[in-house]
């Protein structure tokens, strides 16, 4: 895998418009995104990483500084990142296979050849034998299998994630969580997700990013060179834990106005 950045963002800043004035989401916000590692962003409720997603996602436009990817602006949607929700948004009209084979459909591939292309990524998550299900056939577990199955097919360099397990329960969480590193492992895609879970970010990531309270900045970046896979009761990991709460608790802190 490579691990120079396949995303710079410099200095970026996005202003919202609002009935009496603006929100300042992002401001002065600047890192890399190594390619072939997984990232996770946590932070403050409300601090700006959904809107950072989007903006990488090409669905929000910075309002001021760079984002690149391989060097070029990232000025819109594009099939090199692939876009995973918290909430799966599938098609529930359409089976495993409709759902997956969709990105594709739309950019005019020949059905014998998406079909097969989705096939393949349906067997990649696990899902064979499923295919003519449909989303409320399955458990929420599967419908994540297929949200990163349709994220798959399409062949992305780079696969932003916004909170992709938060309303999963607690044990098959942990089982989503050991599949995304197998999928990584076989896929050797750069991925950059969203959490609220400080155990969730050490468990899957090479880097975790540690962004401030609103408007976003990063305060700490913490490089994670535990080996997988990982121990979470084990003495490196919870005292990673300790550390990367102590920077969140004094944002909340903040936030609330209870520092110095």
């Amino acid at each position: 895998m490579g691990c120079g950045p396949i995303i710079a963002i410099k200095n970026l800043r996005k202003v919202f418009s609002v009935e009496g004035g603006e929100i300042v989401a992002i401001d002065g916000l600047s890192f890399d995104v190594k390619e072939g590692r997984i990232t996770a962003l946590v932070g403050p409720n409300g601090c700006g990483k959904t809107t950072l997603l989007r903006i990488l996602a090409g669905l929000e436009e910075p309002t001021g500084g760079v984002v690149e990817m391989n060097g070029n602006p990232i000025r819109g949607p594009g099939a090199d990142r692939g876009m995973i929700f918290q909430e799966f948004a599938l098609f529930p009209w359409r089976t495993v296979l409709g759902n997956v084979k969709f990105g594709l459909e739309v950019r005019g591939i020949p059905k014998e050849e998406s079909e097969a292309a989705a096939r393949r990524f349906i067997e990649l998550v696990g899902l064979r034998g499923f295919e003519e299900r449909y989303p409320h056939e399955l458990s929420s577990g599967m419908r994540q299998k297929v949200a990163f199955a349709r994220a798959l097919v399409n062949d992305p360099k780079v696969i932003l994630m916004d909170e992709p397990f938060a309303s999963l329960d607690a044990q098959t969480r942990n089982l989503m969580q050991e599949e995304l590193i197998r999928i990584w492992r076989a896929t050797e895609k750069t991925i950059l997700f969203v959490t609220h879970s400080v155990d969730e970010a050490l468990f899957l990531s090479d880097e975790v990013i540690v962004l401030t309270q609103r408007p976003a900045k990063v305060k700490k970046i913490f490089s994670i060179d535990l080996p997988r896979p990982r121990d979470r009761t084990g003495l490196q990991f919870n005292e990673l834990r300790r550390l990367i709460l102590r920077e969140l608790s004094e944002e909340l802190m903040a936030t609330h106005g209870m520092g110095d």
